[in-house]
């Protein structure tokens, strides 16, 4: 089987997507010593490998972790629209929209919009345009 973030997506929710990649993530020492060469005094060379397989990730878990950072990267993106969408039905301003996104009412706009022009669904497009209204003035 190929890691692919398409294969994993279909496998993990977000949630337990987001936990297989902390727990990965938490699970990898971050050193960076290839083909590490260890003269053990005990002569046991298995014994010195005991204590670092626990913390380093082998290939197949680099892997994973890579396409799961990019599975919770898609499904968290998605849930802007839902996000943004429950936020202006409460009344929220696209200066407050912005503020939760970190960009500009603009630019918090035309993630929206865009958003909103993939929807499959055109009466759902045209209430999500509605609720919108008119591009914030800079």
């Amino acid at each position: 089987m190929r890691i692919t973030p398409e294969a994993l997506e279909g496998e993990f929710s977000l949630p337990t997507a987001a936990t297989r990649l902390d727990f990965l993530s938490r699970r990898d020492n971050g050193d960076t010593t290839l083909n590490t060469v260890r003269d053990d005094e005990d002569g046991d060379g298995w014994a010195s490998l005991r204590a670092t397989a626990e913390t380093q990730l082998d290939v197949h878990e680099s892997l994973e972790l890579l396409a799961l950072g990019e599975v919770v990267a898609r499904k968290a993106h998605g849930s802007r629209l839902i996000g943004i969408r429950a936020a202006l039905r409460g009344g929220a301003s696209w200066d407050e929209v912005a503020d939760a996104l970190s960009v500009a009412p603009q630019q918090a706009w035309d993630i929206y919009t865009e958003a909103v022009s993939a929807l499959d669904d055109d009466d759902a497009a045209a209430s999500a345009r509605e609720l919108a209204g008119s591009r914030p003035a800079r």
